[in-house]
C-alpha cells in the first residue's frame, strides 16, 4: 500500500515527518497505469503521497470545482466558495490576492456552519485541515511570489444516492429540477443513463434510497416516487417524441451492431448504440420486447403499454426489432458477423427456472412450476392468451422479488390461501420491503427458517410437501449465520399447487458455446469488466452475466457495454474511464461514510404512492399503485438535502483526455 506522506483525515492528523504516518489508504498506487497518485482531497480531508505537491493549487482546483457546482440557494456557499476560489487563483498565480490566509480561514468555517446543504458543508474541511496544521507549507508555496506550477488531475462530484445507484444517475439534480418547476429537464437527466424511466420509477429496488442520508432524520426521500412522477408526467401532448433526428452524428449505415435479447440490458444497449450513430438491430426470441420486464413481471406492478411504450423508443430512434430469432436456433454469432455485424451484445438474461433439488420432484408433472414458468403463465393469462386459475392452497418456495410477484398473483388467480416457504429468517429475504409488506397486506402467510425435503404427489399431481425446520448456526467470520436442518422436526403441508422460486438460470448454455462464448462455474457467461467474453467482438451484460439481478443493473450494464462497445468499433480496445477509476477509490475506501447529518433538518415524513385498497386489488391485475400529484412531488422533493460531495486526485501525469 502507498503511505501518505502528511494530511488530516476525520480530524485525525498524518505526518511521516513527525511518526504519525497510520493512514494506507487503498488502491491507490496508480490512477491510470504508469500515472502515480500525488496527493487525495475530499469532504473528509486531504492526503498527500508526494512532498512536492502544491496545496494552494490543489486547494484551488478543489475550490473551483465546488464553485461550479454550487445551487446558489444560500450565501455562505454561492459566495464563499467564489471568494475562495478568486483568492487562491490569484496566489497560485503570484499576484497579491483579494483575502488572506485568515480571511480564507474565515470564510471556511462560515461555509462549513452555516450552509444548507452537503456540499457547502464540506467543500471546505480540506482547506481548514490544511490551513489549521499545514500552514506553514502553504505560506512557504507563497513566499517567492511566483507563479506555482499547474498540476494534473481531475475533480469529481458525487453524492452517496448517485454512488448507490448502478447506473449512477444525478439524483440530486433530477430531484433539483422537481423542486425548479422543471420535470422534463428532470427526465432528461434519467435519459442520459437509461430509456425506460417509468419502468423503473415502479420496480426499482431502491439502492439510492438504502444511501440516502435522510434516513438519519426521519425517513429517505422518496426517489424512485419522484422518478415515476417525473416519467409519467411526459405523456399525451407533453410526451417527448423520440427521432432519428435527435443523433447528432449518424455514422455510416455499414456501422451496425447486433443486439440479442430485448430485456432491459439489451434496450439500454441499443438505445445508447442509436444515440452513438449506430444501426440497431435487436433479436429476440419473444414477439415483444421487454424480456424478464415483459414476462416475469405482473401487470399490477408494471402495466404492459408503460413498457410497451418505453420499448418502442428503440425503433422511434431507428433500430429494429427481430422477434421469434432464437440465438442457436436461428443463427449463430457466426452468422451475425458474416451479416456484416462490427459487434455483439448479448442480453440474453436468465429465464430458465432452477429446480428444489429434494425428493419426489421429478414425479411432480401436474401443480409445481418454477417461479419463471409461473410468471409467464400469469402473464399470458392477463394478456388473454391462456386462461389460468388457482383453487386452495399454493405453496410459494423462496424469498425474494419473483417469489413475490408469485404470491401476489396467486392471490389474484383464485388461490384459496398462500404461503410462502423461506429457508432463513425474514429479516434474510432479499426481496424489497414494500413487496413483502404489500404480499402480507393481501393476505399471505410467512413461515420461515422452514426448507422442503420432499415434495408429495398422488397420480403426478402435488399433493403437499414435507418441510423440515432450519436453525441458525453461529456467526462466522463474516456475520453471516448458516442454516441447518433439525432432525426430525418435519412435518407435511397439504398444497394444490407448489411453486419452487429459488432461482434462475440462463438457457441454452450449450448453445452459447458452441458459438465461442465461454462460461463461468455458475453456468452464467463469463465477462470482465469492461463487460467483453471470450471471443472478440461478442460483449455481455445483465442478468446473463451476473445471474438474476435488478432491472436497474441490467440496464447499467447496457450503458457501460454500448461504451465499450464504441471504444472497440472505433479504437480496436476499451479506453480507460476516469469516472469509474474516481469512484472505485471512493467504494475501496468507504469514503463516502454513513455518518449523521450535520445540519439540523425539520422532521417531514416521506410522501407514498396513493393504493389501491388491499381487498380490491388482490381481485384483479390492474396497477395497484398510483402517481403521486404535482403538489405531492414538489414536498417530497423539498425533503432532499443535496448531499453532494467534490472529490479531486492529483497525478504525476494527464490523466487520458475523453474518458468520462
Amino acid at each position: 500500500m502507498t503511505q501518505v506522506a502528511y494530511g488530516v483525515w476525520d480530524g485525525v492528523v498524518h505526518d511521516r515527518q513527525a511518526g504519525q504516518a497510520t493512514l494506507e489508504p487503498r488502491n491507490f498506487d496508480e490512477f491510470d497505469e504508469g500515472n502515480p497518485i500525488r496527493a487525495f482531497f475530499g469532504d473528509r480531508g486531504f492526503f498527500v503521497f508526494d512532498e512536492s505537491v502544491s496545496l494552494v493549487d490543489a486547494l484551488y482546483h478543489y475550490m473551483r470545482k465546488a464553485a461550479e457546482q454550487s445551487c446558489g440557494v444560500c450565501t455562505p456557499c454561492r459566495m464563499g466558495t467564489v471568494l475562495v476560489r478568486d483568492a487562491l487563483d490569484a496566489m497560485r498565480r503570484g499576484l497579491d490576492a483579494p483575502l488572506d490566509l485568515d480571511q480564507i480561514a474565515m470564510l471556511g468555517e462560515q461555509m462549513r456552519e452555516t450552509s444548507l446543504c452537503g456540499l457547502g458543508q464540506t467543500c471546505a474541511v480540506a482547506l481548514l485541515d490544511a490551513l489549521g496544521h499545514f500552514r506553514g507549507r502553504i505560506e512557504a508555496e507563497l513566499a517567492p511570489k511566483r507563479p506555482i506550477r499547474a498540476q494534473h488531475g481531475m475533480a469529481y462530484m458525487t453524492a452517496p444516492c448517485i454512488e448507490a445507484c448502478p447506473s449512477k444517475v444525478n439524483v440530486p439534480r433530477y430531484i433539483d429540477y422537481i423542486r425548479d418547476g422543471k420535470p422534463e429537464n428532470s427526465l432528461g437527466v434519467l435519459l442520459q443513463k437509461y430509456p425506460m424511466a417509468a419502468t423503473c420509477g415502479r420496480v426499482c429496488v431502491r439502492y439510492c434510497e438504502q444511501a440516502c442520508r435522510r434516513k438519519f432524520v426521519d425517513e429517505a426521500v422518496g426517489i424512485k416516487t419522484l422518478k415515476r412522477f417525473v416519467a409519467d408526467q411526459q405523456s399525451g401532448p407533453n410526451a417527448l417524441e423520440f427521432t432519428r433526428d435527435m443523433i447528432r452524428k449518424p455514422l455510416d449505415p455499414a456501422m451496425r451492431v447486433a443486439v440479442v435479447g430485448a430485456g432491459p440490458a439489451g434496450i439500454s444497449c441499443a438505445y445508447h448504440l442509436l444515440l452513438r450513430g449506430y444501426h440497431v438491430d435487436v433479436f429476440d426470441k419473444a414477439s415483444q420486447a421487454g424480456g424478464m420486464a415483459q414476462i416475469g413481471i405482473p401487470a399490477y406492478r408494471l402495466p404492459k403499454d408503460t413498457l410497451a411504450l418505453e420499448t418502442e423508443i428503440i425503433a422511434d430512434l431507428g433500430g429494429r426489432f427481430l422477434f421469434g430469432q432464437q440465438l442457436g436456433r436461428d443463427f449463430s454469432i457466426n452468422d451475425l458477423f458474416a451479416r456484416g455485424y462490427r459487434a455483439v451484445f448479448l442480453g440474453l438474461g436468465c429465464q430458465a427456472g432452477s429446480r428444489l433439488g429434494v425428493a419426489g420432484e421429478d414425479e411432480a408433472r401436474a401443480g409445481y412450476f418454477s417461479g419463471i414458468d409461473f410468471l409467464l403463465r400469469v402473464h399470458d393469462h392477463v394478456a388473454g392468451k391462456v386462461p389460468l386459475s388457482l383453487s386452495g392452497e399454493v405453496l410459494v418456495v423462496g424469498g425474494g422479488n419473483v417469489a413475490m410477484d408469485c404470491v401476489r398473483s396467486a392471490i389474484r388467480l383464485g388461490a384459496g390461501r398462500v404461503h410462502v416457504l423461506y429457508r432463513r429468517t425474514r429479516a434474510d429475504m432479499p426481496a424489497d420491503p414494500g413487496e413483502i409488506a404489500d404480499a402480507e397486506a393481501e393476505g399471505v402467510t410467512f413461515h420461515t427458517l422452514c426448507n422442503p425435503v420432499r415434495v408429495l404427489t398422488q397420480a403426478g399431481r402435488v399433493t403437499g410437501v414435507v418441510v423440515a425446520q432450519m436453525e441458525q448456526s453461529e456467526p462466522d467470520d463474516s456475520g453471516r449465520r448458516k442454516v441447518r436442518p433439525i432432525p426430525g422436526s418435519e412435518v407435511t403441508l397439504p398444497c394444490d399447487t407448489l411453486i419452487a422460486a429459488i432461482g434462475q438460470q440462463v438457457e441454452d448454455g450449450s448453445r452459447i458455446e458452441a458459438d465461442g462464448i465461454a462460461l463461468d462455474r455458475w453456468r452464467c457467461v463469463a465477462a470482465d469488466d469492461a463487460l467483453t467474453t471470450s471471443r472478440p467482438g461478442v460483449f455481455a451484460g445483465g442478468d446473463c452475466v451476473t445471474g438474476p439481478s435488478t432491472l436497474i443493473w441490467a440496464m447499467a450494464d447496457g450503458l457501460k457495454a454500448a461504451r465499450n462497445i464504441d471504444d472497440w468499433i472505433q479504437r480496436g480496445s476499451v479506453r480507460f474511464y476516469k469516472r469509474a477509476r474516481m469512484r472505485k477509490l471512493i467504494a475501496d475506501n468507504d469514503f463516502l461514510a454513513n455518518d449523521v447529518v450535520e445540519t439540523p433538518v425539520r422532521n417531514a415524513y416521506r410522501v407514498h404512492n396513493p393504493e389501491l385498497d388491499p381487498e380490491l386489488r388482490k381481485r384483479m391485475f390492474e396497477e395497484v399503485e398510483q402517481t403521486i400529484s404535482a403538489r405531492a412531488a414538489y414536498a417530497e422533493a423539498q425533503r432532499c438535502m443535496r448531499c453532494y460531495r467534490v472529490y479531486t486526485v492529483l497525478t504525476g501525469h494527464p490523466i487520458p483526455e475523453g474518458a468520462v
